[in-house]
């Protein structure tokens, strides 16, 4: 009779996660410690402040209430996980947990989470993901610390790479002692034909000097040729073991802004050098490698060729996600190419009008574009400012037939024409400096429902080509407007409150009731674009320029507000973890990856989108209470 219920027990949780990542020995082992508990309806399973029970549940029918005092919190149904918060912390109960009808659940001992689930990767993901949802305030100082959401997404400095190819570096290092002149290291250089030499003493590696130091700090001036090399090498170094793969080694070097990384026996500084990186190698290793679709960017003749180059780097994109790469790594590289793609694409077509413009000019990304989040292929948003003329109508009727060509071009490689005219073909969006402040003005002090939609989209704006002071003077404008005009923030702050919420008060997935979408989650303006346009308006009530990205945005924010640091950073881990999915779900059904169905979701992605959503309601509020939003007409 055990066998049969352990057997029973087996077959319900391998069903759900993080049982479902488990070996059938695995969880047969487990099945055989549960305890069977029948609860009726409004009897406790766990109070608040209670001692800590030697066991986490899982709800086998029924369901199971988690309140806070006295007010519901969480519902808990059929393999929904509870308990398990408090045993990760080792700490009384923070919640009550009662039966909110006739429940049977099961008792999992405790030393089930040491023994078989942290060392299962797939199901420790979800256990972190599991503590950092159902009940938890994600920035509450008791529970300070804690990971949200996605462990691979918050932690990229301890993402798992083991999938990755290994990189191929060289294991002949041209080396020197730190004693000889810069002179004597340069010939060494030279007569090997590298680009880089190694500093060490007892073949530990001390410092590197490369062909940049060489140029910067000797060529210049700044350094004797007679000097030792310790005068100039960059110490200390970096260094990785033998095992290091390329995305390991991009970050590394994107991260600390170097072209070399050191090769030692254990990885560490304090072991023997075995060999050198660099980025050479990287880019002949990966074929897709960023720097070579940049090249390949800057060599393109055509739009047709620019489009097949995009789309190697939506095979980038495509890599980096199941590489589970930081989606902020990410999001850089793929808007870094699409930057390069439309200035290309300037040059180009003004090279094909054979004239050059009449007056300097700035083309700018708007929208998600500006944010440096547009990872796959949405609409395109852009704009055009150019330098005020005498001759006016001819200036704008070059830079119109101009940024017509570009839209078109755009629209060849892949981005889609704006169904609302969102483009610098537009003549609205097409303007004189003069212009562009006039209109950003009247925005702001005679704001209305549609001057705050493009408030929030243009106010995304960032530089993409041409000359760069003409957009610095437009947001020394914004922002000398909202200084005169400060009830903006708040009807700004109104405006941000405005994107429905996306939970019911049960936690069921608010989705679309009619329409083309109808029973869909809209993921964009439901969870992403309220982060977004908080983040917005927050930074701007702090003077704060030429920064438009949203995680950007946060962390700026979490400087400036140390006493809401818990609360921001909970927002960028929300942040990441949603465009994260949203980009998933574009890739997989080949669209903007705006609307989910939420019934085709399995298990583990509802807990972590649910995950994201707290963060979204508590930054509205602190809006909310901020701007005294509920005091306006």
């Amino acid at each position: 009779m055990k066998n049969a219920i352990t057997e029973r027990i087996l077959d319900f949780l391998k069903g759900f996660p993080p049982f479902d990542a488990l070996s059938q020995e695995q969880l047969f082992a487990i099945a055989s410690e549960v305890d069977v508990i029948y609860i009726e309806k409004d009897n406790f399973i766990f109070k608040q402040n209670e001692a800590l029970q030697d066991a986490f549940y899982v709800v086998k029918a029924g369901a199971i209430g988690v309140f806070k005092d006295d007010k519901l919190v969480d519902k808990c149904d059929a393999g929904d996980i509870f308990g398990l918060r408090a045993l990760i912390r080792k700490d009384h109960y923070l919640l009550d947990a009662r039966a909110i009808e006739q429940s049977i659940i099961y008792a999992i001992p405790a030393k089930v989470i040491e023994e078989v689930i942290i060392n299962n990767p797939k199901a420790n993901q979800f256990l972190i993901a599991s503590f950092a949802t159902n009940t938890r305030n994600p920035y509450s100082d008791e529970d300070k610390g804690t990971l949200f959401a996605n462990i691979g997404v918050l932690k990229p400095e301890a993402s798992n790479f083991t999938e990755m190819q290994s990189a191929k570096f060289s294991k002949n290092p041209v080396v020197c002692n730190p004693l000889i002149s810069i002179q004597e290291a340069s010939q060494i250089m030279s007569h090997n034909k590298v680009g880089s030499i190694v500093i060490t003493n007892n073949k530990q590696p001390i410092g590197i000097i490369t062909d940049k130091d060489l140029r910067n700090k000797v060529a210049t001036g700044l350094h004797a040729i007679t000097d030792t090399v310790e005068a100039i090498m960059s110490s200390p170094v970096i260094t990785f073991p033998d095992s290091i793969s390329v995305a390991e080694a991009q970050i590394a070097m994107l991260k600390n802004d170097i072209s070399h990384l050191c090769i030692t026996k254990d990885g560490t500084p304090y072991s023997e050098l075995i060999g050198i990186l660099s980025e050479h190698d990287i880019i002949v290793i990966y074929g897709n490698n960023p720097s070579v679709l940049i090249k390949e960017i800057k060599r393109a003749n055509s739009a047709e060729s620019l489009k097949y180059i995009r789309e190697k780097a939506q095979e980038l994109l495509k890599g980096y996600l199941k590489q589970s790469i930081p989606i902020s790594f990410i999001s850089k590289i793929i808007s870094a190419i699409n930057d390069a793609i439309t200035s290309r694409l300037i040059d180009l077509t003004i090279a094909e009008f054979k004239q050059e413009p009449p007056v300097s000019f700035a083309w700018l990304a708007i929208g998600s574009q500006g944010r440096k989040e547009q990872l796959l292929y949405t609409d395109q948003d852009n704009a055009l400012v150019y330098e005020d003329s005498t001759e006016d109508y001819k200036t704008k009727a070059y830079f119109l037939k101009l940024a017509t060509a570009v839209n078109q071009k755009l629209a060849i490689v892949g981005f889609k024409l704006c169904p609302d005219n969102m483009m610098a073909s537009n003549p609205k969006w097409c303007l004189t400096v003069s212009d562009w402040k006039s209109q950003f003005t009247n925005w702001i002090t005679h704001s209305d429902e549609d001057k705050m939609m493009l408030c929030n989209i243009f106010f995304d704006y960032n530089f993409v080509y041409g000359n760069q002071s003409l957009v610095s003077g437009m947001s020394d404008n914004i922002f000398s407007a909202i200084h005169s005009h400060e009830i903006f923030l708040t009807f700004m702050g109104r405006n941000a409150l405005k994107k429905p919420a996306p939970l019911s008060f049960f936690r069921s997935f608010l989705v679309e009731h009619s329409g083309e979408h109808k029973d869909q989650f809209d993921i964009k303006s439901r969870a992403i674009m309220p982060l977004v346009d908080a983040a917005r308006v927050l930074i701007l009530s702090h003077d704060v320029k030429d920064l438009n990205n949203t995680i950007a945005r946060y962390q700026k924010l979490a400087e400036i507000e140390p006493q809401h640091k818990d609360l921001f950073d909970s927002c960028i881990n929300a942040f990441r973890v949603l465009l994260r999915f949203r980009t998933k779900q574009g890739l997989k059904h080949n669209d903007s990856g705006q609307f989910t169905d939420v019934k085709n979701l399995s298990k583990n992605n509802k807990l972590k989108l649910k995950g994201c959503f707290k963060p979204i309601k508590e930054i509205q509020d602190l809006l909310s209470a901020r701007y005294k939003v509920s005091q306006l007409p």
